[in-house]
């Protein structure tokens, strides 16, 4: 590197467009019954990292929406497609990995996200990961697995949302 010209940068914008090819090659997006998903180009095996989850990195604690990613601490990601458009499985086939990065300086700099699959995935299946929600945002879950918890939700929230569903008896006098 010493004498090419070449900067940090240029490595971090290179490294990012190799990730970028290599998911444009694995995963395509697709229609699904209710809305769109990734789905594999070609039988992808097990342990295989996608590639990079990029998008806005939104620096507000509060900050939600529907694909957001938190990333910790208040830095959320609002990624871009084709990942974007990953969807909710209860019995995953990916997985979302977060890796901690700092700044040249030491200080703590956003996350990055990758796409990891963590079984053998056929040609033409649907990507999907476990969105793992806090049971206060959990919503019905349509995934269709055998193992469905019948609520998006981290399988560790389900008994909290469970007891919190549970009606009381209403009291007559």
């Amino acid at each position: 590197m010493a004498g090419s010209g070449e900067t940090f940068h240029d490595r971090v914008r290179e490294e990012a467009n190799d990730m970028t090819s290599v998911s444009e090659q694995l995963v395509r997006v697709g229609k699904v019954s209710f809305g769109k998903g990734v789905f594999a180009r070609q039988d992808i095996p097990a342990g295989t990292t996608i590639g990079r989850v990029d998008g806005r990195v939104i620096d507000d604690p509060n900050y939600a929406t529907s694909y957001c990613i938190d990333l910790g601490g208040q830095f959320s990601l609002e990624p871009r497609a084709p990942f974007r458009f990953l969807n909710h499985c209860c019995t995953p086939n990916c997985c979302l990995c977060i890796t901690e990065v700092t700044y040249e300086d030491g200080t703590p700099a956003p996350a990055e996200v990758s796409v990891e699959t963590l079984c053998e995935i056929p040609k033409g299946t649907e990507l999907r990961i476990d969105y793992r929600w806090a049971a206060h945002g959990a919503i019905k879950c349509l995934c269709g697995s055998p193992q469905c918890r019948g609520w998006v939700v981290a399988a560790e929230e389900l008994p909290k949302l469970l007891k919190s569903r549970q009606r009381k008896p209403k009291q007559l006098c």
